[in-house]
């Protein structure tokens, strides 16, 4: 196998942990959904020719049985890849048959991805026009009108999205305060960056605190759309500072930009649909097969591909539906 490859073979893994995933949804059990789609993740990366490591995943050894950080997957048989996996962003919605739940995969050459442990990390996301023109540092009100300035258009105008969470009270109290309009998401902050760097789905950044593992999936997807991410992370705990620490991370209150979560010269990011979402649609189950709808997105060559497959039983009487 070669590199040019691996972006549809790691299609194929996200499509299978969609699936598994997918066959749980609006059943209300949230770590069965979670572990069915790591379990097929796991299974299906095993018979990609790759020398793979696992920088972003469950969490760490300890905590996760499988795709932990530091575990080695594939055959063994091709090029070292470190990767990062998020098999399904958005357990929760998943559970509940909510959109926006996908399962996603990034990869890219040794050290090309930040190894960062699974905690929190506050986010600044904006799309390719606002590129260095904020700050995660500044004060909310400033980094608004710079974001309205860089896309010509009012404060007023802009849709941030964030977490519904207690801890963003001051920040959605900022935004409101500074004019602009609030999008608030239970879960699935990965996606809403994606939609950000993406023209035309009215979405304009995403602020606040979440997932480091999403931060660097975040990061790889940017990459490949000329969005940027600022990310810093959040210690909530002492033992915190120790896991980032053995993770070579000395500077604990540093901002990462973009091409420091993901610097790997050949980024590779995939997702499949597991709910409907506003990118992707969902896994739909027919007599004869299944459908999935992908993304798989490269910075060398530098493409966005949309994949629509039906994977369709054998025989002769199976009927194709478009």
């Amino acid at each position: 196998m070669t590199p040019a490859d691996l972006p549809l073979e790691f299609v194929r893994v996200v499509e299978r942990a969609a699936i598994e995933a997918a066959r749980t949804m609006g059943q209300g059990e949230r770590k069965g959904s979670d572990y069915v789609a790591v379990e097929a993740m796991r299974r299906e990366m095993e018979t990609v020719d790759i020398d793979g490591t696992i920088v972003i995943g469950e969490g760490e050894r300890d905590e996760a049985p499988m795709l932990y950080i530091g575990e080695r997957v594939g055959t063994r048989n091709g090029p070292a890849v470190d990767i990062a996996v998020d098999p399904l962003e958005g357990t929760n919605l998943c559970a509940t048959g909510a959109p926006g739940a996908i399962a996603v995969l990034a990869a890219a050459e040794q050290g090309g991805l930040l190894h960062a442990p699974d905690i929190y990390m506050e986010k600044l996301v904006v799309p390719g026009p606002a590129r260095g023109k904020l700050d995660i540092n500044a004060p909310v009100a400033e980094n608004l009108k710079a974001l309205a300035r860089a896309l010509d258009r009012d404060v007023e105008d802009l849709v941030v999205i964030v977490l519904d969470r207690p801890r963003h009270e001051q920040l959605i109290a900022d935004i409101r305060g500074a004019g602009a309009r609030i999008r608030l998401i239970g879960d699935g902050d990965l996606s809403a960056g994606i939609s950000v760097a993406v023209s035309g789905t009215g979405v304009h950044a995403v602020m606040g605190i979440g997932g480091a593992p999403e931060g660097v999936l975040t990061a790889a997807a940017m990459r490949c759309l000329n969005g940027e991410i600022q990310g810093r992370l959040v210690m909530t705990r002492p033992a915190d500072a120790d896991r980032m620490r053995k993770m070579g991370i000395q500077d604990l209150h540093r901002v990462y930009r973009t091409e420091e979560l993901a610097p790997g010269k050949g980024v590779i990011f995939a997702a499949a649909g597991v709910t409907e979402g506003p990118l992707l649609k969902a896994v739909r189950f027919f007599r004869d097969g299944i459908r999935t709808e992908c993304l798989v997105m490269t910075t060398e060559p530098h493409q966005v591909r949309f994949i629509d497959t039906i994977h369709a039983e054998d025989g002769p009487d199976v009927v194709i539906r478009f």
